[in-house]
Order: structure tokens, then C-alpha cells, then sequence
């Protein structure tokens, strides 16, 4: 993808003429619960799609799961946009704060299925992200 996920979507937003703030901000309440209700609606239906997937695995039922996945992540980015965040800045943030969970050896510490915090683990400095 040539494009970041977070113009594609703003260029819809603008299209469109949904909300796009330029910097970070509240949104009105009404829009608050319009992408609130949007966001569930998408992850129920990932849900759905995931189960199919459980049942019969074909590249149709696949393509259906990564379609919903999609939408997931078009309509949390709708979201953002609305609210003036640069989610593309927040993701990378979130990734070199996953990224330093490695624990002493090099290696990622696992419990239960789920990657744990290593000793040198730095928390995302999100805040900076909103001072510039």
C-alpha cells in the first residue's frame, strides 16, 4: 500500500464530508455514539465472520473475516480522524513500546498465549504525540 492507512481514510472522511478535525480534539457527543455504535457494530461482525471461519475455512469465508477486519480497523481510524489524532503516529508509538517487551535474553516472554512486558519495557509515550 502505497498510502498510509490514516490518509486513505481521511480522504474518505473529506469525500464524504464526515468529521475530520486537524488537531486533537472532543467531538460532540452525538458523534461520539454514532462511531461508538459504527465500532460495534464491526467488531460483531468480526465475530460472525471468525466463527464462519471456525466452521468452514475456504478463502471465501477467509476473505469475508479480512474484509470485517478491515472495516474494524477503517472505522477505528474514522474515529480518530474525527477526533484530529494521527492514529498512523499512535500505532508506531504502540509498536516501539511492543517492541521493548523482549525480555533480558532477546527472547519474547509468553504466558497463557499472550506476550508479557520484559524488564526493559517502555511504556508508549502517547502523550508526547499531543504537545506537538
Amino acid at each position: 500500500m502505497s498510502e498510509s492507512p490514516w490518509r486513505l481514510v481521511r480522504e474518505f472522511h473529506e469525500v464524504f464530508g464526515l468529521a475530520h478535525a486537524d488537531r486533537p480534539a472532543s467531538i460532540p457527543a452525538e458523534l461520539a455514539v454514532v462511531r461508538q455504535r459504527l465500532l460495534d457494530e464491526e467488531v460483531a461482525e468480526v465475530v460472525e465472520a471468525s466463527a464462519a471461519v471456525q466452521q468452514d475455512p475456504s478463502p471465501e469465508r477467509l476473505a469475508s473475516l479480512a474484509r470485517e477486519l478491515a472495516d474494524v480497523v477503517y472505522v477505528a481510524y474514522g474515529t480518530a480522524i474525527s477526533h484530529g489524532i494521527d492514529l498512523d503516529a499512535v500505532i508506531a508509538e504502540v509498536h516501539r513500546a511492543n517492541m521493548s517487551k523482549l525480555g533480558d535474553d532477546g527472547r519474547p516472554v509468553v504466558r497463557d498465549g499472550k506476550v508479557q512486558k520484559g524488564p526493559n519495557f517502555r511504556p508508549p509515550d502517547l502523550a508526547s504525540l499531543f504537545d506537538r
